[in-house]
């Protein structure tokens, strides 16, 4: 047994994923065989399309197996500022500002090594998805929460109020993971204008902005004239195109930030693998009616499961406005932790806790809608025997 005196002080900082440890307990009741209906990982259940399949297969076969650069191939981050110019009217040079990375989550981190000196503080949009909170703390910098609702409403005031002489950064993420709320443009705009006021940079994670409901667009931070500096832009193909498993995203960036970022890369992962950067390019410049349909089915889903939640004893849930998950607030006292656990352990359903999206999580749990209608439709009458008895019993 490793002494834990040997491990480095920053390992007490980096937590483990709380998604990830409802997930491991659900494979281990499912070991014992027991039937598990799984909604707490934000993963499609759609097949990666065709089209971006043979273009891996293609590249592969004509050997481009090797090292490309550490920012990606030039075919790809070409690809990547023709979409973001096309969807967001965002102009990039693909040579210096683009570098491409295996997934959005390394993008992350790779930026806030790059950009974040020890005890600097980040003002995060609340609740948020953990690993924004962990890729702060293990740059060494403090993450400060700003409540946001379970609607994902920039709080003005509050946000004002976090800012001291240490804030470096704001970093937010919308569509919102776990909400599904969507920052409008005109709070999109007080954030520029924050960060223009303050000096400070801005790390928006727009991993979900495809997925949308409802009519309702995503404005890019990066969009805003004279913004482009201060933004680092991060997305990726994962949700898009359902290719989690690809483990394909990107950074956008003034030059000096890539560059540093590509430091980082090169230091950890060299590249993304080269036949997979071949299928993004398929993704993006390849026809888009599969996301299409992806978030037609998505929105069929949402709908189905809002309405069942909001009839339930003991549960509140507001409408998503886009990605692929509600956040229904329960009554009943009870750590959301250990009422996942409950729920997991007694009907066989697995969620994830509230208060692993941040201090402002506490008192709802996570369900992710990106999987079929007939697993979410069997785990809601589970889900609603489950907060029926409990109601009782809390009377």
């Amino acid at each position: 047994m490793v002494c834990w005196m040997r491990l480095a002080e920053r390992m007490g900082r980096l937590k483990p994923s709380g998604t990830m440890a409802m997930a491991e307990m659900a494979r281990s009741l499912a070991k014992s065989g027991r039937k598990v209906l799984h909604l707490e990982v934000g993963e499609p259940d759609f097949a990666t399309p065709d089209h971006i399949n043979e273009a891996a297969y293609k590249a592969i076969r004509e050997g481009f197996t090797h090292y490309t650069s550490s920012r990606g191939i030039t075919e790809l981050r070409e690809a990547i500022a023709e979409d973001l110019e096309r969807r967001q009217g965002i102009e990039v040079d693909p040579e210096s500002e683009v570098i491409v990375t295996p997934g959005t989550k390394h993008a992350i981190y790779c930026a806030c090594l790059a950009t974040l000196n020890p005890k600097d503080e980040v003002l995060v949009l609340s609740p948020t998805w953990p690993t924004h909170l962990t890729c702060i703390e293990a740059a060494e910098a403090v993450a400060v929460e700003v409540p946001c609702g379970e609607t994902y409403s920039l709080n003005e005031e509050r946000l004002k109020e976090s800012i001291t002489p240490r804030t470096r950064m704001i970093l937010y993420s919308s569509p919102n993971n776990p909400t599904g709320g969507v920052l409008s443009l005109g709070e999109v705009k007080v954030l520029t204008e924050l960060a223009e006021d303050h000096d400070l940079l801005i790390l928006s994670d727009e991993i979900y902005d495809c997925i949308t409901y409802d009519g309702v667009e995503v404005k890019s931070a990066a969009s805003f004239p004279g913004l482009r500096d201060r933004v680092i832009l991060v997305n990726g193909f994962s949700k898009r195109y359902a290719m989690t498993g690809w483990r394909l995203g990107y950074a956008v960036a003034n030059e000096e930030i890539v560059e540093a970022i590509s430091r980082v890369q090169q230091t950890t992962t060299t590249c993304p693998a080269s036949f997979i950067q071949k299928a993004g390019v398929a993704a993006l410049r390849g026809p888009q009616g599969c996301v299409e349909e992806m978030v037609k089915e998505y929105d069929r889903r949402r709908g189905f499961l809002v309405e069942k939640l909001n009839e339930m004893p003991g549960l509140r849930c507001q409408r998503p406005k886009g990605a692929f998950y509600v956040f229904p607030k329960y009554s009943v006292e009870m750590p959301s932790m250990e009422l996942c656990k409950r729920l997991l352990n007694e009907e066989g359903v697995c969620t994830t806790p509230g208060s692993v999206f941040g201090r402002y999580g506490e008192g709802y749990i996570r369900l992710s809608y990106a999987t079929s209608l007939e697993v979410i439709s069997e785990a809601v009458e589970k889900i609603r025997s489950f907060f029926t008895r409990l109601v009782e019993n809390s009377g």
